[in-house]
Formats: C-alpha cells, sequence, structure tokens
C-alpha cells in the first residue's frame, strides 16, 4: 500500500511540473505582442530597456521591469539603419539573433503538445493497470501462461479409440519428422490441425500423442486466456 501511494504521488509531482512548464510557455508567449516602433524607441529613451535582440525583420527589447500591462518584453516590426548607433547612444546592450523559420515555429508548438499527451498516456496507463481496467489499453496484451512439455511420453498406443483421427494425424508425424521431403514434392506446409470435440474426448491426449510420435516440443495454453481483438 506505502508503494503504491508513493506512485500516486510521483504521478501528480509529473502532472503539476508538466502544468506549470506550459503555463509559463504560455504566459512567455502571451508577454510578446508588436508594438510601433515609435513605442519602442520611448522605451529606450525612457531607460526601461535592459538588452535588445535584433533580428532581420524585428527588434525585441527586454524590460527591466514589467510595464504597467505586465509585459516583460516589447517587440517592433520596423528596424532602422542606424539602430546600432542609437543603442550605443543609450548605452543598450544588443545581440544578433537568426530568423526564425517555419519548421522552428512549428516545432515549437508541436512539441510540448506531443511531451503533455506522452505524458497525460503515461500516467493514464499506469492507473489503468494499477485499477485492472481493460480497453484499448490492453488489446495485444495477454497474461495468458505457456506450458511447454519437452517430452509427453504419450503416444498414439496410449490413446484409445479414435482410429480415424489418428490415421489422419500419421501424415503431420511423419511432416515433422521428415518436412524436407515434402518440400521437395512441393507440398504447402500445414498452418495447424483443428481438433474439433466437446470436453473429455480426448482431443488434448491426442496432440500430446502426436507430439510423442515426432519427439518435438509441446506447447499448452487455455483457450479462456487468449485476448480476443
Amino acid at each position: 500500500m506505502e508503494k503504491k501511494n508513493q506512485w500516486n504521488t510521483g504521478y501528480w509531482i509529473v502532472a503539476l511540473l508538466l502544468l506549470l512548464s506550459l503555463q509559463s510557455y504560455w504566459q512567455t508567449a502571451k508577454t510578446v505582442e508588436p508594438v510601433p516602433y515609435s513605442e519602442f524607441e520611448k522605451a529606450l529613451a525612457e531607460g526601461r530597456v535592459a538588452e535588445v535582440l535584433v533580428s532581420d525583420r524585428t527588434v525585441t527589447g527586454r524590460l527591466k521591469s514589467p510595464d504597467s500591462r505586465g509585459k516583460t518584453t516589447i517587440v517592433a516590426t520596423r528596424v532602422e539603419p542606424d539602430l546600432a548607433d542609437r543603442l550605443s547612444k543609450y548605452d543598450v546592450p544588443y545581440a544578433r539573433v537568426l530568423e526564425s523559420t517555419w519548421l522552428r515555429d512549428v516545432l515549437s508548438w508541436i512539441l510540448p503538445a506531443v511531451a503533455f499527451f506522452g505524458v497525460w498516456f503515461f500516467l493514464f496507463r499506469r492507473f489503468a493497470e494499477k485499477q485492472g481496467m481493460g480497453g484499448f489499453l490492453n488489446i495485444g496484451k495477454s497474461r495468458a501462461k505457456v506450458f511447454v512439455e519437452k517430452n509427453t511420453g504419450v503416444t498414439f498406443a496410449d490413446v484409445a479409440g479414435g482410429d480415424e483421427a489418428k490415421a489422419e494425424l500419421v501424415e503431420i508425424v511423419d511432416f515433422l519428422k521428415n518436412p524436407q521431403d515434402y518440400g521437395r514434392l512441393g507440398a504447402r506446409i500445414p498452418k495447424g490441425v483443428l481438433l474439433v470435440g466437446p470436453p473429455g474426448t480426448g482431443k488434448t491426449l491426442l496432440a500430446k500423442a502426436v507430439v510423442g510420435e515426432a519427439a518435438v516440443p509441446f506447447f499448452s495454453i487455455s483457450g479462456s486466456e487468449f485476448v480476443e481483438m
């Protein structure tokens, strides 16, 4: 019980950190809005800009403190030719940045979404496993147990009756012993043999007899444990 509670606490911590990261990302995106270049120059003159990043089409200034609207950056879509001289005049450090490409813009939106849904799917799947929930999460997964017997010790002599079924299975035994002979004749490899009948009629015993006669391993599994898709 204590281990389960630790796991649940870990899920909540991861989810909380993810939400905080997304909130920080959205808040950052919200604070960057283009303004007229005159407003940007006014902020420079008033000494409210701490540093500037210059690209081919925009100029971005980081404010020393948030303005009345809570903005932490100021972006102008127009760049003056003598911008470097103006920044040096106001003693504001500046740096050149690469222009954002469409691929970078797309990835900036896709990667956070992929991370969010990835963590959500992981947490939901672990929760479903803990609670024993089924559904699409368990498609293709089986908890069936496979039993292997290398030597069943059963032959056709141990099977009473079923002479017609045994006669049909003799060829299967011969194929298991000498598959290359059938391949040279162009025979198609059988996919399997379906034994049909009510419970208690010796189907499993007959299958073990085939395996015993062919001297191959015997694999068994309960039909009720198969996963149906």
